[in-house]
């Protein structure tokens, strides 16, 4: 299904979030935090795996600017120099659908490693000699 582009894309950058809003009226204020750990990029969603790779510590991430691609999309470039994700509008209208299931699955999931959402690089360093790829 395709999704009509957003009629507002604008950044609060002061409370780091994403402001949206579609023809048929909804609205949806997403945290950059959560656009960034949730980012379409391949260096999050891999091949085929079943949920991003959990990223912790962006709490304080912002977005430095909007770029738009072509008429489907926008790049959001964010302040600690992640650019490669296209978040196309079906990709912005799942994460604002899904953000309360989304987020709450997230938390859970630094929670079960002893991950933070604020920057923690020893245990960091820590996990990532245990991290075992899923299995194909």
């Amino acid at each position: 299904m395709r999704v009509a582009a957003p009629t507002l894309i604008r950044l609060h950058r002061k409370a780091r979030a994403l402001e949206l809003g579609w023809p048929d009226g909804r609205r949806a204020e997403l945290p950059c935090e959560y656009l960034r750990v949730f980012s379409p990029s391949a260096e999050l969603r891999g091949h085929g795996l079943p949920e991003p790779m959990l990223l912790g510590g962006k709490r304080e991430v912002n977005i430095a600017r909007i770029e738009p691609v072509g008429s489907y999309a926008v790049r959001l470039v964010f302040d600690d120099g992640h650019d490669s994700g296209l978040y196309s509008w079906d990709v912005l209208d799942e994460l604002a659908r899904d953000y309360e299931q989304n987020w709450a699955r997230y938390l859970q999931r630094l929670d079960e490693v002893g991950m933070s959402r604020d920057r923690d690089v020893v245990k960091l360093a820590a996990l990532v000699g245990r991290y075992t790829p899923p299995k194909r």
